[in-house]
């Protein structure tokens, strides 16, 4: 997995990816203690903290076809760039609510591009398969790791430097973003075309059928993070200390990070588009174990299993990235990941809706795997039709046009 660190360009993505994850994870921190503490509303604190994430719904299906339309890498750097000078006004004491607040929503719209045209390059980078499924491992492993770092020492880390300090860090990380990707990535011609329609990547996206199965699968997380929005109620209600919910907020990602490197370490990249039905369908039956009212040890190790398989993933974004075409793969790629954004916020509303209607929330993690399972199953079977059509498909052209069959998975 670390072999694909010797090419420089994905070495220079991949660490300021975990830069910026970090970054925000400090910022979000930093922010919602900031709010708090001015305002004294938890209110105010949550919707300064959910205002980082939403924005990104309408940037990811909006602003990522420039990422085809305009050259990769001077994307990335100016949207780096951007980031840092709007993170760094957010640094400034005494900065007023309301600017803060636009501040806020400023920095994941103008992200959104950026991602998109960073997870085109890698799949331009890597155009091996063996290569590129192993990138994508890695930034899997890195990104949960620091998600788990921030998550548990963010608060910690703010408390200590203070808020603006914080921020001042994150904004530090963005410039030199910047300035990394310009330096060591290749500035490469625009994949596609400025006459393109804004929607391409998303009509492309919903119009093929494999695509749209392997979205319905990666949707699925709408479901398995319903847990995470009910971290604290379930502590509760299965008697553990508050200090638990810190667990159980780890559990999944501690085991998205193992079952990433086991699938990399054992599962050879030929195998895995055959297995991500029956990991996807997986990932939820775990959480049915719920009904069984678990005690905080059995509960940690079905959160640690629903993310240890719940890795498939990784290997479903991997096969999307590759069936996409280059020229269109930024949009096609913000289409998904608005579309997984949605899914895991809708998911972990719900859920809170459903556990106070029903007075559990073990019981409604159970429900949302045995739900989730039921859209597995036919949707496995359907990839699985979709594969050997498409397989068959390229074998019957092959012998009439006479040109080698192209690497598939």
């Amino acid at each position: 997995m670390f072999a694909v660190l010797a090419n420089r360009e994905f070495r220079a993505l991949w660490f300021t990816e975990a830069m910026s994850v970090a970054g925000d994870q400090l910022t979000r921190v930093a922010l919602a203690i900031l709010v708090f503490t001015r305002t004294g509303s938890a209110l105010w604190s949550a919707g300064i903290y959910a205002l980082t994430f939403l924005p990104a719904l309408a940037g990811g299906l909006g602003l990522s076809h420039f990422a085809d339309r305009y050259r990769r890498r001077t994307l990335m750097v100016v949207c780096s760039a951007a980031q840092a000078v709007l993170v760094g006004l957010m640094a400034i004491p005494n900065m007023p609510l309301w600017v803060l607040f636009i501040l806020v929503i400023g920095v994941p719209l103008i992200q959104s591009p950026a991602v998109a045209a960073q997870n085109a390059t890698t799949r331009e980078i890597f155009d091996e398969d063996d290569l590129y499924f192993r990138s994508q491992e890695l930034r899997g492993i890195t990104t949960n790791t620091m998600l788990l770092i921030g998550l548990g020492g963010g608060g910690l880390l703010v408390a200590w430097i203070g808020t603006s300090w914080a921020l001042a860090i994150d904004a530090a990380t963005f410039a030199l973003a910047a300035l990394i990707v310009r330096r060591w990535v290749g500035n490469r011609p625009p994949a596609g075309s400025k006459q393109d329609h804004w929607l391409a990547g998303a009509r492309f996206v919903f119009g093929d059928r494999r695509l749209r199965i392997l979205i319905t699968l990666s949707w699925l997380v709408g479901l398995a993070v319903i847990p995470e929005g009910l971290a604290a109620p379930l502590a509760a209600e299965i008697g553990a200390p508050s200090k638990a919910v810190g667990l159980l907020l780890a559990a999944d990602p501690l085991g998205f990070i193992v079952g990433t490197f086991l699938i990399s370490r054992y599962v050879p990249v030929s195998a895995r588009p055959r297995v991500i039905g029956v990991l996807a369908a997986a990932s939820v039956a775990v959480l049915t174990l719920f009904v069984l009212q678990p005690n905080l040890i059995f509960a940690l190790l079905l959160l640690f299993l629903a993310g240890a398989v719940g890795a498939y993933q990784i290997t479903v974004m991997s096969l999307f990235n590759t069936i996409v075409p280059n020229e269109i793969r930024g949009g096609a790629f913000g289409a998904a990941r608005t579309g997984l954004r949605v899914a895991q916020g809708l998911g972990v509303g719900l859920g809170g809706a459903v556990a106070q209607l029903i007075g559990s929330s073990a019981n409604t993690i159970a429900l949302a795997g045995a739900l989730g399972v039921v859209i597995a199953i036919p949707a496995t079977i359907a990839w699985s039709r979709a594969q050997r059509a498409a397989n068959t498909e390229l074998t019957a052209r092959t012998p009439r046009t006479g040109v080698p069959a192209p690497q598939t998975t």
